[in-house]
């Protein structure tokens, strides 16, 4: 029987998005490649200080990722740092984990997504330029969710096909849209001015009550998405939140 020839990638694109130590040397990595989605690896030996790994392997940070094999768990061969993104920093950073958080969590493994890896690239880049992070947030959600077929209905009526009205309020229905009508019992569906997902469907919010009413209906519709899985960068914030409030002027 012919030898299977080994599956590789050299030289992609990519971002870490998590590591966590793997046995007593190496670590397991997932990373998010342009034209090959969420991958899995383990980097072997990449906690010695002398393995070429050490330090390359950070978050936020563009490299050039080599891997191979065939299974879901890919063995890395080469990492390179590819540099030119800043890094974020304070309120930033944490933004930049939660970012990642997303993607771990919805995105499936070796999926190409092109555009949404264009778009964390920007988000990124706009974090660590010190661009208004809730804009930033709300659109890259609203993008994620579309690029996993989730798409958000913000321009028309999902029970009337008529367009979205900015002074009403709607009932969300996670899976079908904006609807006049109340939920069916024992269902809930959150409760949003039809001025929300217009500022939503335009990625511009230029009052902070709709700012704040955008971020309360993405946590929701995410949740929803989520099922059972939490996303540990929000408590992290809702944490620093609590401390700044309670430490003394």
């Amino acid at each position: 029987m012919p030898r299977r020839e080994v599956d590789r990638r050299d030289d992609r694109e990519a971002f870490v998005l998590h590591s966590w130590p793997y046995k007593e040397t190496s670590l397991l990595v997932e990373a998010f490649a342009r034209g090959e989605g969420r991958v899995a690896m383990v980097a072997r030996g990449a906690k010695r200080a002398r393995s070429e790994l050490h330090g390359v392997l950070q978050a936020f940070q563009p490299v050039s990722l080599s891997w191979s094999g065939g299974g879901e768990l890919k063995t890395l061969v080469r990492a390179e740092w590819r540099g030119g993104l800043p890094l974020p920093c304070g309120s930033a950073l944490l933004c930049g984990f939660y970012l990642n958080e997303l993607l771990l969590k919805l995105l499936p493994r070796e999926d190409p997504h092109p555009g949404l890896y264009d778009a964390y690239l920007e988000t990124l880049g706009a974090l660590a330029g010190g661009a208004p992070q809730a804009p930033l947030l709300r659109r890259f959600e609203v993008f994620l969710l579309s690029e996993m077929g989730y798409a958000l209905q913000l321009a028309v009526e999902a029970d009337s096909g008529e367009a979205i009205d900015p002074s009403a309020r709607y009932h969300y229905a996670f899976d079908k849209g904006a609807q006049r009508r109340a939920p069916p019992p024992g269902v809930r569906w959150p409760l949003v001015h039809g001025a929300t997902l217009v500022a939503l469907a335009s990625g511009r919010f230029d009052d902070a009550s709709t700012a704040a009413e955008a971020k309360r209906l993405m946590r929701e519709v995410l949740d929803h998405h989520l099922e059972s899985r939490t996303i540990a960068s929000r408590r992290v914030v809702r944490d620093l939140q609590a401390l700044e409030e309670e430490s003394p002027e």
